[in-house]
């Protein structure tokens, strides 16, 4: 039995001024990834291209593992947007082969007045061949238990993206202003007064 799940999550997030405005560091992507997973759970496929190794699931006493190519890529603006590209399931097979999940969203700065947050937004969307004997529970069962599911993974991303992103955000800062700071090291230069 096919059974489609869905989830939305929107996100807000007021960012502290700093010396370096936020879109200059939103055109890294690599850096939106490290906020949603654990580094240890990320391999770097192609400068836009991530494999994020989910922690494991658990649904209707089914333990899964989902392995997800995420693309994420930044506008000239500083908006990253992220798409899925492709999915793998660990743990069951039987689901693998008749699983597809869609995954998209964005991130975007917003300037008013003196004060800048970033607004985004994602939709998960998965779609499963629900295994016998789960496939004889009841659909309204199956779709508030999958999408209660779906809705607590987003909602974990954006708890990570709310503290990690602005964590690393300021670290940015710092290392950039580190990078641009000349160097005071109080050598004196002897100036030579030459007589002609």
């Amino acid at each position: 039995m096919a059974t489609k799940f869905t989830a939305s999550q929107s996100v807000t997030i007021a960012v502290p001024k700093q010396s370096v405005p936020i879109q200059h560091y939103l055109r890294q992507p690599h850096r939106l990834v490290n906020a949603m997973v654990d580094n240890s759970r990320v391999q770097h496929i192609s400068e836009e291209v991530f494999r994020l190794k989910m922690r494991p699931l658990t649904f209707m006493s089914l333990s899964i593992q989902p392995i997800v190519d995420m693309r994420v890529w930044a506008d000239t603006h500083g908006t990253i947007y992220l798409r899925s590209e492709g999915c793998e399931i660990r743990g069951f097979e039987y689901v693998n082969q008749r699983f597809a999940l869609n995954l998209k969203g964005y991130l975007s700065p917003h300037h008013d007045a003196d004060h800048t947050r970033l607004e985004g937004k994602a939709d998960l969307e998965v779609l499963v061949d629900i295994p016998y004997p789960f496939s004889l529970t009841p659909k309204a069962i199956l779709e508030t238990s999958g999408n209660g599911l779906l809705k607590s993974v987003l909602l974990t991303i954006k708890q990570r993206i709310s503290h990690h992103l602005l964590a690393d955000y300021r670290s940015w800062v710092s290392s950039q202003m580190e990078i641009n700071q000349p160097t005071n090291d109080n050598t004196d230069i002897s100036i030579l007064k030459v007589d002609f």
